[in-house]
């Protein structure tokens, strides 16, 4: 039996990753006659066409599709174990980390976070972007180095995952609010009007649903797209708000916070990275800073 190329996992993960000969060229450094070559090559190997002609494109097959995950955690693996693991001398290291995450996150965690990093690490920065969805291309292509959320079945599979903390949502008022009084019964909650949390317009949540099951309904008045929005509504309006405790904890500063009339189950916050960082030194530190800083906010809270 005829040995494998392996060198054509790199040419195929490029093919895939591109959807284009001329733009998978360019990435590996090689003329496109070349490139050519070796994507007759690929199809022979693995007896499928890979990218066929659509107008002026070209579009993967259903092979193809299928393979382009596979092929890029197997590349991503191979390029890990044949880096050399030298440590890092982080007083010396100068490198910006790419975090997508929630505000509330950065509210909660960003100072301590930073405060870390400035001592052990002084010419380290960190860039904070907004997470309005949870499409993993950025930490596919490497534009970005973390992202925080919670492990769904949805999550790509190659991604590698480190439990940062758990969390719960409660309800949320202003100071004065009729709510900040008195005992909060399912019926008290749901009689008020409501702020609810989607970042894709959905038009009720489990709060929702556990209402139903003991015959009420909330009204929601209005619907935003991201936590630190529905407490500052919370803040100057009678509107309920329904947040997550850890996340927003300095958000509400000032406010009433209650625990929730209808049982919601918790959940835990994680850490999501890319394969091709995972025996990287410096990135292996930040993850351990970040897990430390997380660990203690959550023993500060308990003793609280």
């Amino acid at each position: 039996m005829t040995t494998p190329d392996l060198n054509l996992l790199i040419t195929l993960d490029a093919v895939l990753a591109e959807g284009s000969v001329a733009r998978a060229a360019r990435r590996l450094h090689l003329s496109p006659s070349a490139m050519s070559r070796a994507l007759a090559r690929l199809r022979e190997t693995t007896g499928d066409p890979l990218l066929v002609r659509a107008g002026r494109g070209l579009v993967p097959t259903p092979r193809a599709a299928e393979l382009r995950e596979r092929v890029s955690q197997l590349v991503s693996e191979a390029q890990a174990v044949l880096r050399p693991a030298h440590g890092v001398d982080l007083r010396t290291l100068e490198r910006t980390f790419t975090l997508r995450t929630s505000e509330g996150f950065v509210e909660c965690f960003g100072p301590a976070l930073l405060a870390r990093i400035g001592e052990q690490a002084p010419g380290v920065r960190l860039c904070f972007l907004q997470k309005p969805d949870k499409d993993s291309k950025g930490l596919r292509d490497g534009t970005i180095d973390f992202e925080t959320g919670v492990v769904e079945p949805s999550t790509a599979p190659e991604l590698y995952t480190q439990a940062l903390f758990r969390d719960h949502y409660v309800g949320v008022v202003r100071a004065g609010h009729p709510l900040a009084r008195g005992k909060i019964t399912a019926a008290r909650y749901a009689a008020g009007r409501h702020i609810l949390v989607s970042r894709v317009g959905a038009e009720r949540d489990m709060i929702d649903d556990a209402l139903l099951s003991l015959g009420l309904e909330r009204k929601i008045v209005t619907i935003v797209g991201g936590f630190s929005t529905a407490v500052g509504l919370a803040r100057v309006s009678d509107l309920i708000a329904c947040v997550p405790q850890r996340h927003t904890a300095n958000l509400r500063q000032g406010l009433h916070s209650f625990a929730l009339p209808v049982p919601t189950e918790a959940f835990t916050v994680s850490l999501l990275w890319h394969p091709r960082f995972a025996a990287d030194p410096a990135h292996l530190w930040l993850r351990g800073v970040m897990r430390e800083v997380c660990a203690e906010s959550t023993d500060l809270a308990k003793s609280g």
